[in-house]
């Protein structure tokens, strides 16, 4: 996962880019075959303990999704944690530095 938080006015911007196969599980292969789904079910972040984001997401989203949000708060130096999990049980939390 890829973070990037600044700060401006006492709100922070959050770009993420989380690496993530999102199959349907509606495709098939070469050999006519379903392919399993395996996609994102929730993302959510986390600064200075409190949540300041989550989503439930489905199948419909992109391969490699992007999301962006703001949240108030935060200043320089904290940090925010992104975490998602998907519908196989797979998790990844990344955390960054606002700045």
């Amino acid at each position: 996962m890829k973070i990037k938080a600044k700060v401006k006015n006492n709100v922070v911007n959050v770009k993420v880019l989380i690496s993530h196969i999102m199959e349907t599980g509606r495709r098939k292969d070469e050999a006519g075959k379903l392919v399993p789904g395996n996609y994102i079910t929730e993302v959510s972040a986390r600064s200075k303990g409190v949540s300041v984001f989550h989503v439930e997401t489905g199948p419909a989203i992109s391969k490699d999704p992007y999301l962006a949000f703001v949240f108030k708060g935060g200043i320089s130096g904290d940090t925010v944690s992104i975490s998602w999990v998907d519908n196989l049980g797979n998790t990844e939390t990344t955390e960054a530095v606002i700045k």
